[in-house]
């Protein structure tokens, strides 16, 4: 008696679903990088039609912020520089970071073409993006060679979505109002985060108000809105069209979006610094912990010769300020002025 067991084919017909997964890399990346290039087009990753909401990335905080060469306290109005102070920040610690101007910086041509890839990155960012663009080539290729013109299909409007939404990211992002230009007065920011997170930011007080001030993302215009809001039913229409595709293409395709998810990932995570307005914001030096609050108000205040800025920010009490003021050269300091 001879037996003989049908096994179910794999059907891979909702594998498009992935394309909905509602993950936030590319509006990380989006944030870190201050905008989007065209070389973006080819990094087709879960999340891909939730790059307008970039601007949310902060999750809704907007830190305190003080001149300590001016006294004045304002707040971090920028909320790609708030996300970067939040993967920067550590509690208890006070984090030191620079602003430079990059168009005063030296870069070569390729940098400024694609603007993704550029002497600020790792090695490792940048081996991981090129390999996330190289995938999206390969499986069209694949595609193309296998006539699996569905698949190929799906993939052409997974990048024409991706076009679009850099087109309009570009658009958005283009550098507006950030307070009356003060050309080669220094800086001194210090930010109090959420979770006892403490940045000082240094640089020339344009970069600074540039990075800082003002807005990132403007709203979206109607039209921009209709466009976003097509761009995402064309990827809720791609989740159908798949399921037209060959399972090969189908496997490939669920392979790319995730192999792509996992290296954009690793892009943010090497990111070494905040691209933002023509400005680069990284890291400098070595973290310094602090006991207390108290503590760090105390070592910056003696450093800047000046309390205002701490009684503003409630660091110390206007007791304790009315006891140095004498001895730290007065008002003499509110010369300089900060306006935003």
């Amino acid at each position: 008696m001879m037996f003989t067991s049908d096994f179910p084919t794999m059907s891979l017909n909702l594998a498009g679903i992935i394309f909905l997964a509602d993950l936030p890399i590319i509006a990380q990346r989006t944030a870190l990088t201050g905008g989007a290039t065209f070389l973006d087009t080819f990094v087709l990753c879960p999340g891909l039609h939730r790059q307008q909401v970039a601007a949310d990335v902060h999750g809704g905080e907007y830190p305190a912020v003080a001149a300590m060469t001016t006294g004045y306290v304002f707040r971090v109005e920028n909320p790609a520089t708030v996300n970067f102070l939040q993967r920067v920040g550590r509690t208890g610690q006070l984090t030191t970071l620079s602003v430079t101007n990059i168009h005063n910086s030296k870069q070569g041509l390729l940098s400024r073409f694609l603007s993704s890839i550029d002497s600020y990155m790792s090695v490792g960012a940048v081996a991981a993006y090129l390999l996330a663009v190289g995938s999206t080539v390969a499986v069209t290729s694949f595609l193309i060679l296998t006539e699996d013109w569905w698949g190929l299909l799906v993939i052409a409007i997974l990048m024409l979505t991706r076009f679009i939404n850099m087109l309009l990211i570009q658009s958005r992002s283009r550098a507006g109002w950030s307070g009356a230009s003060e050309p080669g007065v220094v800086g001194d920011l210090l930010v109090l985060l959420s979770q006892d997170r403490w940045v000082r930011i240094t640089g020339y007080v344009d970069d600074l108000k540039a990075v800082t001030s003002g807005e990132w993302l403007r709203d979206m215009t109607w039209v921009e809105s209709a466009i976003s809001g097509f761009t995402t039913l064309l990827v809720y229409l791609n989740v159908a069209l798949l399921s037209n595709a060959k399972l090969s293409g189908q496997v490939m395709l669920l392979l790319l979006f995730v192999g792509t998810a996992g290296l954009l990932g690793l892009v943010n995570m090497f990111r070494q610094g905040l691209q933002m307005h023509a400005n680069l914001v990284t890291v400098d030096g070595a973290r310094r912990q602090y006991r207390r609050r108290l503590d760090l108000a105390e070592a910056l205040i003696k450093e800047t010769g000046r309390d205002d800025w701490a009684v503003r920010l409630g660091m110390i009490n206007p007791s304790q300020a009315s006891a140095r003021k004498g001895g730290l050269g007065g008002n003499a300091a509110f010369n300089e002025t900060l306006t935003m």
